[in-house]
């Protein structure tokens, strides 16, 4: 088209271009952005580049997304397919960020190596509150952000505080509807919008990968699935104590009945960590087969059509439960409650979340009655306070919510959400025992108890 001006008027300026820049580590992470570009949640650009993020351990041993069996099936909705690994080498995304000096040289490296000019650029990022995604967002200065999030963690509070500089370019969170009536916490500091990705379309998304899968899956009609998740790398438990959950689920499932059961071992997870599993089916009677292969839990619900699903405080759960109607239990998350550290640890949401609306896996009559169903109210409540307890300075206009919750239903069984300790800390509602609860909380008494403290240490010492 022609942008020449009429006579005596200023020259028509051409348009910028657009790229936009959808970052993903995961194969289900990109299956989520899909399902949003074809639900129309994204307006249209002149360029996309889907950018490959591979933040294992060790990524030269880990395939990336792109080299996984089904992506090929998401590849035609990306105009480029590029490396953030290759591009930074021979640093770690998950470890490197820009010096402060140096943004200004990294994105004009960027720029030039990935052909973008002076494109006007917009992102699409997945956990912004941690390396790979903050550094690629601190690089580009002023471009817009799209937050996506495929997992149970969007429902509570942000990680870190968020540079506001970074937080008030989000424009909004998209989100997998996991838990239906619930509204996700994270970044809602910087009064970011939740938007749903619809179900129905990231369950066709999946649905594709489904049908592209070239792993060889056993041939099994019905079986009790159990999930693993690699929870000593995040040293949540120790190897010994995964080893033994993962024999615990195969107890469950054969006391339910089931004689036929998938292990599904997260891909990180040594070989050896099945052993235990597999000891323990043999000793029961049970037929026990697990998957060599890297595959999405969610390619087994539509291939095997679980009976049970079962596993700790997965994402997958709920994908099962709530996108496909399997029957689901959990294991395991009370220790985890106990466990984690500290208390603002990102997993604790989750943890909760599984650990107060699934049933436990040993409890028949609720297994079978899938009571997953709790009033939500309730839900949002519980939710609210332990992200408040947990981000008391990034979210202190949630401490009236939090007061309110645990003065209602606060009790033996809600108590394992909250640590003593830390509601002392904050002057929350069931710091002190009843007895005791006439005794003010205020900043002034809270200050005199940590002094007191303090001077004890010191004498000890």
């Amino acid at each position: 088209m022609s942008t020449t001006a009429l006579p005596g008027a200023a020259p028509l300026a051409a348009r910028r271009r657009t790229t936009r820049i959808y970052c993903a580590s995961t194969l289900y992470g990109a299956a989520t952005l899909a399902a949003a570009i074809d639900a129309d949640c994204f307006t249209a650009t002149d360029r996309s580049i889907l950018l490959v993020l591979n933040n294992s351990a060790t990524p030269e041993t880990t395939p990336p997304l792109d080299e996984m069996a089904g992506f090929d099936r998401l590849r035609h909705r990306f105009d480029d397919v590029l490396s953030w690994n290759e591009t930074i080498f021979p640093f770690h995304p998950g470890g490197w960020s820009p010096r402060a000096d140096d943004i200004p040289l990294w994105e004009r490296y960027l720029r030039l190596a990935w052909d973008l000019g002076d494109d006007a650029v917009e992102l699409a990022l997945e956990s912004i509150q941690v390396n790979p995604s903050l550094a690629i967002s601190q690089i580009f200065t002023g471009a817009p952000i799209d937050v996506y999030a495929d997992g149970l963690m969007s429902y509570g509070p942000t990680r870190n505080k968020l540079d506001p500089l970074v937080g008030t370019r989000v424009r909004r969170l998209l989100h997998l509807d996991l838990v239906p009536g619930l509204t996700p916490l994270l970044l809602t500091e910087f009064d970011v919008q939740p938007e749903v990705v619809p179900t129905e379309v990231f369950v066709k998304v999946l649905g594709e990968l489904g049908d592209a899968a070239t792993t060889k899956l056993p041939e099994l009609r019905g079986p009790a699935l159990l999930l693993g998740q690699y929870l000593s790398a995040l040293e949540i438990l120790t190897g010994e104590e995964e080893e033994d959950l993962h024999a615990r689920m195969v107890r469950g499932a054969v006391a339910l009945g089931h004689k036929k059961i998938v292990f599904k071992p997260h891909p990180m997870a040594p070989a050896r960590w099945s052993r235990q599993a597999e000891d323990e089916a043999e000793k029961l009677g049970a037929d026990l087969t697990v998957l060599d292969t890297p595959v999405l839990a969610e390619v087994l619900y539509q291939r095997m059509q679980p009976a049970l699903v079962v596993g700790c405080f997965s994402t997958a759960l709920f994908t099962a439960a709530t996108f496909y109607g399997l029957p689901v239990a959990r294991l395991g998350t009370e220790l985890l409650l106990e466990r984690l550290t500290p208390y603002q640890n990102s997993n604790r949401v989750p943890v909760t979340i599984v650990d107060t609306m699934l049933p436990e896996l040993t409890d028949r009559a609720m297994v079978e009655a899938q009571l997953i169903d709790p009033e939500k109210q309730e839900l949002t409540g519980l939710v609210t306070a332990v992200g408040f307890a947990m981000q008391p300075k990034i979210y202190p206009d949630r401490r009236p919510d939090a007061e309110a919750y645990l003065s209602r239903h606060l009790n033996a069984h809600t108590r394992r959400y909250f640590k003593r300790r830390r509601l002392t800390a904050l002057g929350l509602p069931g710091a002190v025992p009843a007895q005791l609860a006439f005794i003010p909380r205020n900043a002034r008494l809270r200050r005199v108890v940590r002094q007191a403290r303090a001077l004890r240490r010191s004498v000890k010492r």
